[in-house]
C-alpha cells in the first residue's frame, strides 16, 4: 500500500500548485462535493498540436495582479455542456490535470520552489501569441526550440471558464 500524505486541515481557500500546466502557484477554492473544478481563465482556444486536440488558455494566477499572466497548454479530455451560476448554459472543455495541496503550508524564506516546465511554451511579441516552443538547451544556454506557428481561430471570449478534473478543489 501507498504512503498516505500528510493529512492537512483545509479552508475554504489554499493555495496549490499544477505543476504540470506551469502554474507553481494559484489560489484555490475548495469544494468538496463537486466532480470537477472550474479554473478562471481570461482567454480559451482550441488549437491542435502534432495531431492532438488541445486547449490554450491564460490565467492570473494572483487575486487583483492582472499584470501576472501565465498561458497553459493542456490535452482537451472533453467538452460537456455546463451551467454557470447565472443560469447560463455554455460549454466548456475539460482538462486533467494533477493538483499538489499542502507544499506552501511548509515554505520558509530561503526555500526554493522546483518549477516542471510545461512540455509546450508559447513565444509571443506584444502580448501577440506567434508559435509553441519546446524548452531546452543549446551552446550551454537555454533555448526555445520553434514547433509551429499560432494560428488563432477566434477571440471573441475575453472571459472564460476552464473545468478541471483535480482533486475535488474548486478554483
Amino acid at each position: 500500500m501507498p504512503p498516505v500524505a500528510d493529512r492537512y486541515i483545509l479552508g475554504w481557500e489554499e493555495w496549490v500548485s499544477l505543476p504540470e500546466l506551469g502554474l507553481p502557484a494559484i489560489k484555490a477554492k475548495v469544494d468538496t462535493g463537486a466532480r470537477t473544478s472550474a479554473l478562471h481563465a481570461y482567454f480559451v482556444e482550441q488549437v491542435e498540436i502534432e495531431g492532438v486536440a488541445m486547449v490554450r488558455f491564460g490565467v492570473h494566477p494572483i487575486p487583483r495582479r492582472d499584470d501576472v499572466e501565465i498561458v497553459c497548454t493542456a490535452r482537451v479530455k472533453d467538452r460537456r455542456e455546463v451551467t454557470s451560476s447565472n443560469g447560463e448554459r455554455e460549454h466548456r472543455f475539460v482538462i486533467e490535470t494533477p493538483i499538489r495541496i499542502g507544499d506552501f503550508l511548509k515554505l520558509r524564506p530561503g526555500d526554493v520552489i522546483p518549477v516542471d516546465l510545461p512540455e509546450l511554451v508559447t513565444l509571443g511579441a506584444d502580448e501577440i501569441p506567434l508559435f509553441h516552443a519546446r524548452v531546452g538547451t543549446a551552446g550551454g544556454n537555454n533555448a526555445l526550440r520553434l514547433v509551429e506557428p499560432i494560428r488563432p481561430k477566434s477571440r471573441d471570449a475575453n472571459t472564460a471558464t476552464l473545468l478541471t478534473n483535480v482533486s475535488n478543489t474548486k478554483h
